[in-house]
């Protein structure tokens, strides 16, 4: 069997049924014998960082792994911001790259190149790759791939690469004869015991404790039982933007969320809590704020992770972490529960979660005079229309900038939606690129949200969610420029634009004629009147879609943290007095 053919027999005994692909002199091999296998298809898409980008939605949309094909050279190399999305994000990747022929590859490092595009991956990628090999010896071909997958899916989840130099693909080689990888016994981290009962014990004696869910909860495929933990003892959370599909916007214990952009409501309970329990998050800093020292001051704090180096890496400048449990989150739960029998009470905390919930009505993201403007569509009001509009299943996936922390921020899910981004690495123009794997993988409707700045990065992608004809609506939220550096250079540098707009040096196109350009049906929503409208039409309109909606070009991201500022001292800023009466409940007793 020729080994690109037993490459493709291999990914499709895997499940995996799609391989987004730019060809090339040194994949064509590969990219063949994907397309000659009856039960496997290949997705063209015109950049290589848009191939990482779909499979990367691919997974998070499916569970499949997904996978890339990329030429030597200019497509590793263009695929590395893809990568390092997945790294970040813990995100399951096959990325098998095309190499030069092996008699071209050079003898050694001081040499930089002998063959024609030739690129030393296996070091390139080291840092951001689970796994990267190049394989040289052909009967390695199945040893390598289950070896990938396998280091890929296992753990802390992870891209992976094999580097394949293009003789090697091209070779005959006797099935028979292939070396098999034997994954190694698994080990559960199932926390100390002693550990689970101190955290159950500082439950029983919180009077204000706040759960911190991540998008680990998700990739560790535990949302029922962290929602169980939940509702046993009655306790209120608050969800990163990575964590914000694990439940419904309107669950009586989704308090929102927490960070730098907010709400004003998730913060107060971060800072006035005597228990945070962090779980699936690395507690970053767009979580804690840039000054991490500031964060929950009053509260113990307890993360629980699968990887002890996220347990060990805080540092005398960071808040004091009272307890790290190493585990997987299956084992936590299952030990959580089986302690926690009896002691639980699902009314333990009702008014500590009212507070909260007051808090929420007292200061919305979205308040009712945003909606009574009539020059611009104001960002929150264009996602909480969409919202309102959007159905069950539908899959929302945003890109960066301004429009992620006005869609986070006002974004309200109702049950089986799902939202996502890379979320880490966070690269412009990830959301289009996405949405072409999202919509391969699940055959849902998918609601991309962009910003205009973003969507210039990968603009040619509108080709491709032409060619596939997918269920993809495209929304740009178009205030002309970059509006979260616009907002940085206010804070910090007195408003002295530079390469932030079309008067300091960025350039746009009318994007309704663009995507007409590309064959592609367009629409535009300039105000609140027609917003609605243009919505509905573009939600009901069979196939991709391009609505550009015109934001106020002046629309900050309110409310934000400033640099420096602990959570609760969020710009626009609030009256001294004000705060200091929120805070205040941090040294009472909330009666229980």
């Amino acid at each position: 069997m020729k080994l690109s053919d037993f490459i493709a027999q291999f990914l499709n005994e895997q499940g995996i049924r799609h391989v987004f692909v730019v060809s090339g002199g040194a994949i064509i091999h590969s990219i063949d014998s994907v397309a000659r296998h009856s039960q496997m298809s290949y997705v063209c898409v015109q950049h290589e960082q848009a191939a990482g980008a779909a499979a990367d939605a691919y997974w998070r949309t499916c569970g499949k792994v997904g996978t890339v094909m990329v030429t030597s050279g200019p497509g590793p190399t263009n695929l590395t911001t893809s990568i390092c999305n997945a790294y970040f994000d813990s995100i399951p990747m096959l990325c098998i790259c095309g190499q030069v022929t092996t008699p071209r590859l050079r003898p050694h490092t001081r040499l930089r190149q002998k063959g024609f595009q030739e690129t030393d991956i296996v070091s390139l990628f080291s840092s951001i790759t689970k796994y990267v090999y190049r394989v040289m010896d052909p009967l390695e071909i199945k040893y390598q791939l289950q070896k990938a997958l396998y280091i890929a899916q296992e753990g802390r989840p992870g891209p992976v690469a094999l580097d394949i130099p293009d003789d090697i693909q091209r070779m005959d080689i006797d099935v028979n004869k292939l070396k098999s990888f034997v994954p190694p016994a698994t080990v559960k981290l199932k926390g100390n015991t002693k550990d689970i009962q101190t955290l159950l014990s500082w439950i029983e004696e919180a009077k204000r404790p706040l759960v911190i869910y991540g998008a680990g909860i998700r990739i560790a495929g535990v949302i029922d039982p962290a929602l169980r933990f939940l509702r046993q003892w009655g306790l209120p959370a608050v969800l990163t933007w990575g964590g914000k599909d694990i439940m419904p916007y309107d669950d009586p214990l989704n308090m929102g969320g927490v960070g730098v952009v907010g709400p004003r409501s998730g913060n107060f309970a971060a800072q006035n809590a005597d228990l945070i329990i962090a779980v699936g998050t690395r507690l970053s800093q767009m979580i804690t704020g840039g000054k991490t020292s500031l964060f929950a001051p009053h509260a113990k704090k307890v993360l629980v992770d699968i990887d002890p180096y996220e347990l060990s890496k805080f540092t005398s400048d960071d808040f004091h972490l009272d307890l790290g449990i190493e585990s997987d989150f299956p084992s936590f739960f299952q030990c959580l529960s089986s302690f926690s029998q009896g002691n639980d009470d699902p009314e333990r905390f009702a008014s500590w979660r009212a507070q909260i919930k007051a808090w929420e009505t007292q200061y919305p993201v979205c308040p009712l005079p945003k909606y009574q403007r009539h020059d611009y569509v104001d960002g929150h009001v264009f996602v909480k229309t969409i919202s309102k509009l959007s159905r069950p299943g539908d899959i929302f996936i945003a890109d960066t900038g301004a429009n992620i922390s006005w869609t986070l921020q006002a974004i309200e899910l109702k049950p089986n939606q799902r939202i996502f981004s890379a979320w880490n690495h966070t690269p412009m123009g990830y959301a289009l690129s996405a949405a072409i794997g999202a919509a391969k993988a699940s055959g849902q409707r998918i609601l991309c949200l962009t910003g205009d700045g973003g969507l210039m990065m990968n603009i040619e992608e509108l080709a491709t969610i032409r060619r596939y004809n997918l269920d993809v609506k495209l929304f740009i939220f178009n205030n002309g420029g970059h509006a979260i550096q616009k907002q940085t250079i206010d804070t910090w540098l007195n408003s002295k634009y530079v390469a932030v707009d079309e008067k300091s040096g960025l350039s746009f196109p009318d994007f309704v004629k663009t995507a007409q350009a590309f064959n592609l049906s367009a629409l535009r929503a300039s105000s609140h009147d027609e917003l609605e409208s243009v919505i509905n039409r573009a939600l009901a309109a069979p196939g991709p879609v391009v609505c550009d909606i015109i934001i106020d070009p002046n629309q900050k991201i309110e409310p934000m943290l400033k640099f420096g500022s602990s959570l609760e001292d969020l710009n626009p800023k609030l009256p001294p007095e004000e705060i200091a009466r929120i805070m205040s409940i941090s040294q009472a007793t909330v009666q229980v």
